[in-house]
């Protein structure tokens, strides 16, 4: 079992003849089973070309149409990586992953907008992708980090999610699934989808769940798992020292009003019965020590 993807997600590449799009897809093609899973790429321009014998279709609806792909991974450029995301969910691609970084938020809100009613999932943008291990990767982080096994992974920060990865594997414990659902101010899916997601999969026995100061999607988060999650959830929070109005990295983390503080979503997480810390090295030691009980 897995969350989002497996070895039988059919995969396009929409922007696939760019140099960041040529290198992860080579990579992510190389990893497990991603040789028979990645059926196409689109460049508008370039259609009946192929890289390295994946074939390159103008749009995603000729793309979906011949290789009947349910997945798309975006590293198209930031003025034009929206309207990707439009494409893709005009065609009815079931999941879209958008890697690209410094989308406008203009153009993102107008997205989000476009997509209400649809049924398409999005992931991002402004993450590094999703894996479920020994299976299938889509984006950029680094395979052989990852191993099959128990714990699931959500996270807001690309980095972070590589940390924890590295940790379960020093203490041999492998990832059902991993999503970096981006640290954008306006994105796809937030750390609740994914939780429902790892609370229903049989295959997932605990979670880790990074999160990053700014909003509130971590606290919503928290009061859902306080009443339904059924699995254990280590909860980390980066930006402890990080002032008021000032953005940290990432997008979507700014400290606005006084609201969103590292130090307000821990708090809430441990009210709500998930074993925080406080040192991102800890986190898989603090989850290894929840599992032995």
């Amino acid at each position: 079992m897995a969350i989002l993807i497996d070895r039988n997600t059919r995969v396009l590449t929409q922007g696939i003849t760019g140099k960041t799009g040529m290198f992860h897809t080579r990579l992510c093609r190389e990893y497990a089973f991603g040789n028979e899973c990645f059926v196409g790429g689109v460049t508008p321009g370039k259609g009946g070309q192929n890289f390295e014998g994946v074939p390159i279709f103008d749009s995603v609806a000729e793309a979906r149409r011949e290789t009947g792909a349910n997945a798309s991974v975006i590293y198209v450029p930031p003025p034009y990586a929206a309207a990707a995301i439009d494409e893709a969910v005009e065609a009815g691609i079931e999941l879209v992953i958008c890697i690209t970084e410094g989308i406008p938020v203009r153009d993102m809100i107008q997205t989000r907008y476009r997509m209400r009613g649809k049924s398409t999932l999005l992931v991002g943008p402004n993450c590094p992708g999703v894996i479920t291990p020994g299976q299938l990767k889509i984006g950029i982080m680094p395979g052989h980090i990852h191993q099959p096994g128990p714990i699931g992974v959500v996270s807001r920060s690309g980095t972070l999610t590589y940390e924890a990865v590295g940790q379960l594997r020093e203490l041999g414990l492998g990832q059902s699934s991993c999503v970096g659902i981006g640290g954008d101010p306006v994105n796809g899916m937030k750390h609740l989808e994914v939780m429902q997601r790892f609370n229903d999969d049989p295959a997932t026995e605990a979670v880790i769940m990074v999160g990053e100061i700014g909003g509130s999607d971590e606290e919503i988060c928290a009061r859902w798992i306080k009443e339904h999650m059924t699995k254990p959830v280590v909860g980390f929070i980066a930006g402890m020292t990080a002032p008021p109005g000032k953005r940290m990295g990432h997008a979507g983390a700014i400290i606005s009003g006084g609201q969103g503080t590292a130090q307000e979503k821990l708090a809430t997480m441990e009210e709500c019965g998930i074993k925080i810390t406080r040192n991102p090295a800890e986190m898989g030691r603090t989850l290894q020590a929840l599992l032995r009980g």
